[in-house]
């Protein structure tokens, strides 16, 4: 008789969740951790009263219901869209670049136009170069 069904190598996301279903189904599981906790990059530990993300920000999402009931047996989560903005010379512009961002920077307005402007800016960079410093040799 064999010891366990199946060798998990890891507790992070996809280890703990094959973990637990193949469990629930009546396998033999054995889990193996290198860190000293479970949740793999998404592991977060209490500060004075907040969840600190150990590995930076970690964000779950998804627009199945299935999978969205799923992960909120385990615990609630709160419902988040990641909105990011760059702040460049004082304006704030959407990232990732879309239309809008486009339409701020240049006043395009068709994707046509923005694939225009992009392309007459397209050039062999003489490395190395930041991006700061290719912006702005850009956009002057």
């Amino acid at each position: 008789m064999k010891a366990y069904d199946y060798l998990v190598v890891g507790a992070g996301l996809f280890g703990a969740v094959f973990a637990h279903e193949a469990a629930l189904r009546g396998k033999k599981i054995k889990v193996i951790e290198k860190r000293d906790h479970i949740a793999g990059n998404i592991y977060t530990h209490e500060v004075d009263g907040i969840q600190v993300h150990q590995y930076g920000a970690h964000i779950f999402h998804t627009s199945d219901k299935q999978i969205w009931d799923y992960v909120n047996q385990f615990a609630t989560f709160n419902r988040y869209t990641n909105s990011p903005v760059a702040n460049y010379k004082g304006k704030m512009y959407n990232l990732p670049f879309n239309m809008n961002t486009f339409n701020e920077l240049w006043g395009t307005k068709t994707p046509q136009e923005a694939m225009n402007r992009l392309q007459s800016k397209n050039q062999r960079l003489k490395l190395p170069i930041n991006l700061k410093t290719w912006k702005n040799k850009q956009y002057r």
